[in-house]
């Protein structure tokens, strides 16, 4: 049962919704993939204006939670960017580090989990099939379309389970 006493939760992923990573792509495109040098330059994505807006905004009716593909080890770092960069606090779900399950799958979980006590106002994420399986599963959703897509970060996503 749902705690219709407290606000309602809006879910925000991070990369390529809140934050710009066309800068450590790169990471991403050589044989082996880099996926130290990719997680590391993370502390430096700038911010994406519309996914900004859209989180400051949800946060003045909803309980703002980040759900994020990255592995626990960045956890720091995640913090670090989530508040130079001015976002509402809230809390930070992360893959943990042995996890290589895809993100729709790990996503789903925590979602379902968050939404036995409370009610999911939204989730804004940019990956498609988390998108659609988030929807199918009853959640309302924005698809964040306003980064540059990589297919790289989508392969990796989806069977790797990395981001």
């Amino acid at each position: 049962m749902t705690d219709s006493s407290r606000a309602p939760l809006a879910v925000f992923d991070l990369d390529n919704t809140l934050a710009d990573t066309a800068h450590r792509q790169r990471f991403l495109e050589r044989r082996p993939r880099d996926w130290d040098g990719f997680f590391a330059a993370a502390p430096q994505d700038p911010p994406l204006a519309e996914g900004v807006a859209l989180v400051r905004e949800s946060a003045r009716e909803c309980e703002v939670v980040y759900l994020t593909g990255r592995p626990e080890r960045c956890r720091r770092d995640t913090l670090d960017w989530l508040a130079a960069h001015g976002l509402p606090e809230g809390r930070l779900h992360m893959r943990r580090d042995s996890d290589r399950r895809p993100a729709r799958f790990t996503k789903l979980a925590v979602l379902r989990r968050l939404a036995r006590t409370r009610e999911i106002r939204v989730l804004v994420d940019d990956d498609e099939l988390v998108c659609a399986d988030a929807e199918r599963a009853g959640f309302t959703v924005v698809r964040a379309r306003w980064a540059t897509p990589s297919a790289e970060l989508k392969a990796a996503q989806e069977r790797e389970g990395r981001t």
